[in-house]
C-alpha cells in the first residue's frame, strides 16, 4: 500500500527489501493496522490530514472518516475525502470519535496546539490518538511544511492539549538515518549517473540498517511514533 509511489529501482526490488529501504513507512504502516485492530468493531476513526486516504483499507469494519484541507500536493487526489476542512477547525461534534490518526502530517500546520486540542475534542473519554511526527526530514510539500519534532515537543504539545502518553518510540536511529539519506542521493545526479550512483550506496545503505543496535538513545531518528490517550 504505502509503497505505490516508490522509485523503479525499489519496485524490483523483494518486498523485504522495500521494508528495509522505507523502514519509516513500514513502521508507520504496521502501527497504523496495530491502532486499527486495537478498536472495537464498527467504532468511528478520524484520519485527520488523510490527503489520499491511503491508510483507509486497514481501518476495514470500522467507520472511517478522512478530512484533509487539500492543499498539500498538487499532484494528489483528494476526492476520497469525507469532509475538507482545516484541522483546527473540524466539522464534527465533542467526542465524535473512539480514535483518531494524524499521520506525518503535523508538520505541515502552523498551530500543531490548536491542531492536536480540536483532535482531544473530537475524541471521545478513553479514546486514542496515533501520532506520527518527523524528525529528520527534508523539507516536502512545500510552502506547506513549518516545524520538526523532538520526543519532548510531542510530549509537551500532547499533553497541552490534554492527552496522555501511552507510548512513544523512535522510528529507528542513527544507523537506519544514514542509510535514508544515503537512498536519497541518486536523486542529485542526471538520470544515467544516478544509476551508477544507486549502485555504489545499495551495499552500505542495506548494510547501515545491522548496526542500528548501536543507537539505543535513538537521539537520531527520521521520526517518531506516538499513542496518546484521552482521559
Amino acid at each position: 500500500m504505502m509503497y505505490r509511489r516508490m522509485p523503479a529501482a525499489l519496485r524490483i526490488m523483494p518486498a523485504a527489501v522495500q521494508r528495509q529501504v522505507l523502514h519509516f513507512e513500514a513502521c508507520i504502516e504496521d502501527a497504523a493496522r496495530a491502532f486499527a485492530a486495537s478498536l472495537p468493531p464498527g467504532a468511528a476513526v478520524l484520519d485527520a490530514g488523510a490527503g489520499e486516504s491511503q491508510y483507509e483499507p486497514l481501518f476495514a469494519g470500522l467507520r472511517y472518516v478522512a478530512v484533509d484541507l487539500g492543499v498539500g500536493d498538487s499532484q494528489w487526489s483528494y476526492r476520497r475525502l469525507d469532509a475538507v476542512a482545516d484541522l483546527s477547525l473540524l466539522p464534527f461534534a465533542d467526542g465524535s470519535f473512539a480514535g483518531c490518526v494524524n499521520i506525518v502530517t503535523l508538520e505541515h500546520v502552523r498551530e500543531p496546539r490548536a491542531v492536536l486540542s480540536e483532535l482531544a475534542r473530537v475524541m471521545r473519554s478513553g479514546g486514542r490518538l496515533l501520532l506520527v511526527t518527523p524528525l529528520e526530514w527534508e523539507e516536502h510539500q512545500q510552502p506547506h511544511d513549518y516545524f520538526r519534532y523532538t520526543r519532548y515537543g510531542v510530549m509537551h504539545l500532547l499533553n497541552s492539549a490534554g492527552l496522555e502518553v501511552e507510548r512513544l518510540e523512535a522510528a529507528g536511529g542513527f544507523f537506519r538515518l544514514m542509510a535514508r539519506r544515503l537512498w536519497n542521493a541518486p536523486q542529485f545526479f542526471p538520470v544515467p549517473l544516478a544509476w551508477l550512483v544507486l549502485l555504489l550506496v545499495a551495499v552500505p545503505a542495506l548494510v547501515l540498517p545491522l548496526l542500528d543496535g548501536l543507537d539505543p538513545r535513538r537521539a537520531f531518528t527520521l521520526g517518531h511514533i506516538c499513542i496518546a490517550r484521552k482521559p
